[in-house]
Parts: structure tokens; C-alpha cells; sequence
């Protein structure tokens, strides 16, 4: 059948004006079940988005671990004893820890910074070069670099600035290479970094070296932090917490099962807890958005079986009057596309459009922070959409196809009597 004959084309309008109720019905099926598919899924990945960009301002696969107080006695030692950290755990993580990827000691402490006449409460942490990869720091541009290894070894007193402190201090100047005093010394400002941090608070990142020889007098740490390498799954981070928590026993010699000793955060183990709730959030979703689409396709399929039905005497007429087989199921099934083509783009633009749209306000200016952290970027792409469009007339076309074929083989005669 020619899709350019106008004649076809009339004869299709004509029968969706003589028909509007079945169209109707038809044309809500399909967008119906476009649209509730688009939000389901647009909803799914708002919340997915939301609760990944959590994870974003550091490394997923670290755990930071620092010294504590022992709960329960050991080996002749009392309880409530103080562990800290030192060179030893650093090169236990290094030699004995296959799965460490970049690692970083840290010291912090509270100081007083002033440039001029403007004072401002900071804290000061110590950090190697490492610390910027499992911090994902991004140093802003044209605001100088992050700390490097001949800052190290020359204990250089240097410091990398966030945002809120060279606002407070430096207000609209550029800060990189000027010099300010913290804790009665000075410091040289070597970036400025766009981090995301509690709260409003200054914060500035110098060389270790230089924090270990002015806070720690050349020893210990406060926390360690390292990446993870080849852990999976929860069971492969749960079995290696455990394993790294009987090592620092071993060297501190304290109850591998005294939980307390050893402080200990596994952003990993969140992160794994994180994607495995997720995961079943989004199988349920899809499932009811397929639920959802296969609902319309239903209802496509029964307008589809009502249309050759009321179409059967018709169908006798014409080819009484000559028509071919070919060229009548072609114009029942060319309606057919037309109908779902029309309301399916409609359905879709709708479902993709109030996604963009709910997008578009979380975005605004005046939008809270915390609603932006917890529903971001809700949509859904549109080739996903188009997909789902695309399966919805396919299968209307298929449900409608077999009973069409088998009204054409009816004899002219025996058609024409069909009520």
C-alpha cells in the first residue's frame, strides 16, 4: 500500500471521524502507558542521581581508620587503653595490605589565620600529595596547584585554601603566592580548591611533613585514609575489614573482636549497601513501568480486535468491489501506525517533558540544597522512551495483525453477512 496516496490517507481520516470514541480510547491506551513508563522511570533515576552525587566529592572505595580506646582487656593489658597511629600502621597498610591503592596519613588542627586585618578560624590538615586523587579536589582555575612531593621533603610551609577561606581572608583577591599567618607562622598560599565541606567552615591543606613538625612534634598520625582495589561485593569488603582489623591487633596488641580499639569508616561498605538498595529499587520501578506499558499494550490490542470486528462486513464489500487482501490489511494496519505513532510521540513528549520540567525548577537558584542532594536530574533518555514507544505499536500492530489477516481470508459473501 502506497503511504502516499491520498486517497488512503482520506479514507483513514474518514474512518477515525467515524470512529472517535474507538480512536480515542486507542490513542489514551498508548500514551497512557508511554507516559506513566516516562515518569517511573524519569522518578528512578532522580532519586539515583540524588543519592549518587553523595559519593561524589570523594573516592567511593576508601576507608579511613584512626586510633581509639580499648573496650575489652588483652594479653595482661587493661581496657580503655589509648591506641594511636604511627610509621608502623602507615607501612603495615603499604607491605601487608595488597588491596591498598593510594594512601594518606592526615594530622588536623584548629588554628587562627589573618591576612591584614581579617582573622579567621581554620582548620589545618596535614596531607601528601595522594590525598587530592581520593578527595577528587579540583583545584579552581587559575588558582595556582595542590601540594606536591618537594613540598614534602622540604617542609615547606604551604597551604591550599578552600573557597570559604579565601572569601573570608582574601575577600576578591587573587590569593595564590600571597602570604597570610596561622597558629603565629606564616604560610604561603599555593591554590585554592572547590570542595564540598560542612557547613561554612575554612579549611586548608599543608604538607604533612610540615604538620607532623609543628603539631605533632615529628610523630603520629591522627587518621589514616586509603583507596580499595578488587572488592566487589559486601561479603569481599566485610571479609577484608575483618582481616585488616586482626593485622592492627596483631601490631597493637589488642582483641581482634574489640571493635572500639580501632575507629574505622568504610565508605566502601556504604557505598555497596548504597547500590544493592538501589539496584532493587530500580528492578521494582522497571517492573512497573513494564507493568504499566503492558497494560496499554493490552488496551491497544483489544481497541485492535473491536476495529477488525466492526470492520468485517467492510472488509466483504470491498473485496466483493475487487480490493486485494494485501491492499485492505494494509489500510487497516497503516491506521493503525498512524494512531499510535500520534498519541505514542504524544505520551512520550509529555512523560519527557515534566521530567525536564521538574529538572529545570530543581535547578533554579532559589531551589534548597538539600532537596537538590536527594532528587537530582530526573529524567529519562529518549532513545529509552522511543524504545518503549516502539514496542507499544509493534505489539498493538501484531495483536491487531492475526485477527485482520484472518477477516481477509473470509469469503466476500460470508463477510458481508457479519453483523
Amino acid at each position: 500500500m502506497n503511504i502516499f496516496d491520498k486517497e488512503n490517507w482520506a479514507e483513514i481520516f474518514s474512518t477515525i471521524r467515524k470512529n472517535k470514541l474507538r480512536t480515542f480510547l486507542t490513542g489514551f491506551s498508548i500514551s497512557w502507558g508511554i507516559f506513566m513508563f516516562c515518569i517511573l522511570l524519569s522518578a528512578g533515576n532522580g532519586l539515583r542521581n540524588g543519592m549518587l552525587s553523595n559519593f561524589e566529592g570523594r573516592a567511593v572505595n576508601r576507608i579511613n581508620f584512626w586510633g581509639d580506646r580499648t573496650s575489652i582487656p588483652y594479653r595482661g593489658f587493661p581496657d580503655n587503653r589509648v591506641l594511636s597511629l604511627d610509621e608502623r600502621d602507615l607501612q603495615l597498610v603499604r607491605t601487608q595490605v595488597p588491596e591498598a591503592g593510594e594512601i594518606t596519613p592526615r594530622t588536623s588542627n584548629s588554628v587562627t589565620a589573618s591576612y591584614g586585618t581579617l582573622n579567621v578560624s581554620c582548620q589545618f590538615t596535614g596531607v601528601n600529595p595522594e590525598f587530592k586523587y581520593i578527595n577528587h579536589i579540583k583545584i579552581l582555575d587559575n588558582q595556582g596547584r595542590f601540594l606536591n612531593d618537594i613540598d614534602m621533603k622540604a617542609f615547606r610551609k604551604v597551604a591550599v585554601i578552600n573557597e570559604q577561606m579565601r572569601t573570608s581572608l582574601f575577600k576578591g583577591e587573587n590569593p595564590v603566592g600571597k602570604m597570610f599567618i596561622a597558629g603565629g607562622l606564616s604560610y604561603t598560599v599555593i591554590g585554592v580548591y572547590d570542595e564540598e565541606s560542612w557547613g561554612s567552615q575554612s579549611y586548608a591543606y599543608i604538607p604533612l611533613t610540615t604538620a607532623q613538625m609543628l603539631y605533632k612534634k615529628g610523630w603520629g598520625y591522627n587518621n589514616i585514609t586509603l583507596t580499595l582495589n578488587g572488592l566487589q561485593t559486601e561479603d569481599d569488603n566485610t571479609a577484608f575489614e575483618k582481616r585488616f582489623r586482626t593485622k592492627l591487633a596483631d601490631l597493637h596488641i589488642f582483641d581482634p573482636e574489640d571493635n572500639r580499639a580501632i575507629g574505622m569508616w568504610n565508605a566502601l561498605q556504604n557505598y555497596l549497601q548504597f547500590i544493592g538498595m538501589f539496584n532493587g529499587i530500580s528492578a521494582f520501578i522497571w517492573i512497573i513501568g513494564i507493568g504499566t506499558l503492558i497494560a496499554g499494550i493490552i488496551g491497544v490490542s483489544n481497541i485492535m480486535l473491536i476495529t477488525v470486528r466492526e470492520r468485517t462486513r467492510e472488509i466483504g464489500i470491498r473485496k466483493a468491489l475487487g480490493a486485494q487482501p494485501s491492499s485492505i490489511l494494509g489500510s487497516i494496519l497503516m491506521e493503525s501506525i498512524f494512531i499510535t505513532s500520534v498519541f505514542g510521540y504524544i505520551g512520550m513528549f509529555l512523560g519527557v517533558g515534566l521530567g525536564e520540567l521538574v529538572n529545570t525548577i530543581l535547578q533554579s537558584p532559589g531551589m534548597p540544597e538539600e532537596t537538590a542532594s536527594i532528587f537530582r536530574n530526573p529524567t529519562i533518555d529518549v532513545p529509552v522512551a522511543i524504545g518503549a514507544m516502539i514496542v507499544l505499536i509493534v505489539s498493538g500492530l501484531i495483536a491487531g495483525y492475526f485477527p485482520a489477516w484472518k477477516a481477509v481470508k473470509i469469503p466476500p459473501v460470508e463477510a458481508m453477512r457479519a453483523e
